[in-house]
């Protein structure tokens, strides 16, 4: 039926956006197995069915855990959380079941019911009886799984109700920009899963102990060799220890030094020699410009040459197999020039769940913006909003970030134009935020003369400026121009 309106002369016309609304209402109401409670007054429907449960499949899990405690309850506690269960009383067996096993006590019909009565929570269970239910609810603990699954699915789906709700809900009342609102909507989606990975969240300073005693012990039965992902770079991983998960890689230079060469070699090695996925976000280069970059460097082929049109004959086999091997690599490289954080955020997360990337490099920082209202009248504001942000990204998705960035114009009024990492554009927030700073260096370019510029020609540093749980120091590389691309420095005892 369509809703109509009285306009201001009088007549009736159809009121489309309350038809809208009303139709929407139905669709809810007709929606099978959901139930939204509204959270705040901006919603009129009041749905009265029941959220999605399976009473009887949670009394299976409890029964097949008293049935087979020895055999389940430690498979339980990796499977199931007890906020999965939509009975109460439910939770709080649960609960007590895993306590008791915990604790190394036999668990059956008895020591359940004294505990209860310990915790005072007998009345809240429903009282002996509803113990003594559970003991033959099923006639055997084998479809425990089966069980499991269905109550799983069940919290899932209260779960994506309650999440949309809360979303519709503060699109309403939200008064600031819509990209944050879908931000934070998107986050919420993708915690929903997260929620559902048991032992993802919440773990007590005994698991983080573990976790960490494992680690060292993996560190000491692999000595030598890295334990993050590796560069491709010799000296650079062995005093970083490779790229760490969650870390953010801040690379910094003054423009023409190689820094975004340097970070498309390292990706590169990741791409296709480590067969990881990897996401570059190029800000400043086409996709085109960048592919062509990567074409040349993997083949070893005079770059200037390729882009003049006067290759040497030898040149195509080598750019046919790179092309190969590039081919089935799985960089994915986005180039929406000034990306703000949360478009960039919006698609690594994406990037992450399609296709598990492994790594992400940004090129480069200063070229990003930030959407927030406080950031456009202040540029320090806004960088710092970016950083933080980049940084929050890198632990989130539990991957190293590779961020680019220009140093101002300090280091030419030095000899040698050796950076420091005050010399970072808007640098308080990057340095803060960074767990490694590398500054990169090419000394033939602040070269006096021509001699001395020969006498350095290929010579870079690659200078540790900060890593913050390790050494700082300096990396010798050979910067190869004609094939944009960096290599190890030849050591002086190696001929």
């Amino acid at each position: 039926m369509e809703n109509v309106k009285t306009d201001s002369n009088g007549n009736d016309s159809p009121d489309l956006k309350g038809s809208v609304r009303s139709n929407s209402t139905d669709q809810f109401n007709n929606s099978s197995g959901s139930s939204l409670n509204s959270k705040t007054n901006h919603s009129s429907t009041d749905i009265a069915r029941a959220l999605p449960n399976n009473i009887d499949a949670e009394k299976g899990v409890l029964s097949a855990m008293l049935q087979s405690p020895d055999e389940i309850a430690g498979e339980a506690v990796q499977l199931l959380q007890p906020n999965a269960f939509y009975v109460p009383s439910h939770k709080i067996l649960y609960e007590l079941i895993l306590k008791l096993s915990d604790e190394g006590k036999p668990i059956d019909a008895i020591t359940l019911q004294e505990s209860l009565i310990r915790e005072d929570k007998m009345d809240k269970v429903g009282g002996p009886s509803a113990v003594l239910e559970l003991i033959d609810f099923v006639p055997d603990a084998s479809h425990f799984q089966f069980y499991v699954e269905i109550v799983k699915e069940k919290h899932l789906l209260r779960e994506i109700i309650s999440t949309c709700t809360s979303c519709i809900n503060s699109a309403y009342v939200h008064e600031g920009d819509a990209e944050h609102i879908l931000d934070l909507v998107e986050q919420n989606i993708l915690d929903i899963g997260d929620q559902e990975k048991p032992g993802s969240d919440n773990l007590s300073m005994k698991d983080h102990v573990l976790s960490a005693i494992e680690n060292i012990e993996s560190m000491y039965e692999n000595k030598g060799q890295i334990q993050g992902l590796p560069t491709g770079f010799r000296d650079i991983d062995k005093l970083l220890n490779g790229l760490q998960p969650g870390q953010m890689i801040v690379v910094a230079a003054r423009p023409s030094m190689g820094k975004t060469s340097l970070a498309m070699n390292i990706a590169e090695h990741v791409c296709v020699d480590q067969e990881k996925a990897v996401a570059v976000f190029s800000l400043e280069m086409t996709t085109q410009d960048l592919v062509q970059r990567l074409l040349c460097s993997r083949a070893r082929v005079n770059s200037q040459k390729i882009r003049s049109g006067i290759p040497d004959s030898s040149d195509f086999p080598k750019l046919m197999k790179a092309a190969g091997e590039l081919s089935k690599s799985k960089m994915l490289i986005d180039e929406t020039p000034s990306i703000s954080i949360i478009e960039m955020r919006a698609k690594a997360r994406r990037m992450k769940q399609r296709d598990d990337i492994q790594l992400l490099v940004v090129d480069y920082l200063q070229l990003m913006q930030s959407t927030t209202k406080r950031a456009k009248d202040n540029r320090q504001i806004e960088i710092s909003e970016i950083s933080s942000g980049l940084k929050a990204l890198a632990k989130e998705l539990h991957i190293p970030v590779i961020v680019l960035a220009q140093v101002n114009r300090n280091p030419e009024e030095r000899k040698g134009g050796r950076p420091r990492i005050s010399d970072l554009r808007e640098s308080g927030s990057i340095e803060q935020d960074a767990d490694v700073v590398g500054l990169l260096m090419r000394p033939e370019r602040y070269a006096d003369d021509d001699d001395e510029k020969d006498d350095l020609e290929g010579e870079a540093t690659f200078i540790i400026a900060k890593q913050r749980n390790g050494p700082i120091g300096d990396v010798p590389l050979t910067f190869i121009d004609s094939q944009i691309r960096f290599a190890d420095r030849a050591r002086e005892h190696e001929d």
